[in-house]
């Protein structure tokens, strides 16, 4: 064989042996540079790999195959490194808590607006409107639960018959409402049902009638969109107390007076947690 083919095989054979050493170093450095870590969901679930991605509102991970998974960080409860988890028992794992996970510590606000029916029972039906803004804690013991207080506006558009006449009656019942609220979810995950309680009292916005004790039960359903923010539909129940002018018949003339009447409403909420 010429001494000129000779040359240029050998260096052909010492490339080829070059191409695959600098491939098994690279992979190599990837490997002791992989830092895998594993997310600790709300659920209990565990899912490890490698994090390439990560801001307030999601965490982006790749497992051993190679697979991306995204997942909400207000799903994720912790991120254990692997030198943690191997070197500690799980109940003193260090929690890696994210500079926004901090944030849900502080107030929060709740913006409430619904619409319904209401009832006052055995003499007249209506419409119901309502807004509260809540302020409170949206971050307790880990989870997303609300606890609250605030001021609202409760409107009652009332119509009973007149028994004196064909005609109804309308009658406009405001109220402002100073309450306490909590709202759970049943789930520490992006979506999750929801119950609330409310109570406090009424005040009157008439001299026509008097407040009283306010109470209402919410049940739904809520979507947190990030740690700092979440939005939801309920369907609510409503109690106000209240004394309104009643107009009574004895022997053919008409009394008037303030009487106790029990006003329920009930429908559906829009919730915003920012």
């Amino acid at each position: 064989m010429p001494k000129n083919l000779r040359i240029c095989e050998f260096f052909c054979i010492f490339a080829l042996e070059m191409r695959k050493i600098a491939f098994i170093l690279t992979f190599c450095a990837f490997v002791l540079c992989a830092h895998a870590e594993t997310l600790l969901l709300h659920t209990g679930a565990r899912v490890k790999g490698e994090i390439v991605f990560q801001n307030e509102e999601v965490i982006i991970i790749r497992n051993a195959d190679g697979a991306r998974f995204q997942y909400p960080r207000a799903d994720v409860k912790e991120i254990i490194s692997d030198d943690q988890e191997g070197q500690m028992p799980n109940d003193s794992i260090i929690v890696q808590m994210a500079d926004d996970q901090m944030v849900n510590k502080k107030a929060s606000i709740l913006l409430e607006l619904a619409g319904g029916s209401a009832y006052i029972p055995n003499e007249a039906l209506g419409a119901a409107v309502s807004v509260d803004l809540l302020v409170g804690s949206h971050h307790i013991n880990g989870r997303h639960i609300f606890i609250g207080g605030g001021l609202g506006y409760h409107g009652l558009f009332m119509v009973k018959p007149n028994a004196a006449s064909s005609k109804n009656v309308a009658q406009k019942l405001n109220f402002l409402p100073i309450q306490a609220a909590i709202r759970i979810p049943f789930l520490e995950q992006k979506h999750s049902p929801v119950a609330g309680l409310a109570i406090g009292y009424g005040v009157a916005l008439s001299k026509d009638y008097l407040g009283g004790l306010y109470a209402g039960v919410d049940l739904g359903y809520r979507c947190q969109l990030n740690p700092k923010t979440a939005i939801g539909a309920v369907f609510y129940t409503q109690f106000q107390q209240a004394q309104i002018i009643a107009t009574e018949s004895i022997e053919g003339t008409g009394f008037e007076g303030k009487t106790g009447r029990n006003l329920l409403s009930f429908g559906a909420k829009f919730t915003l947690y920012f």
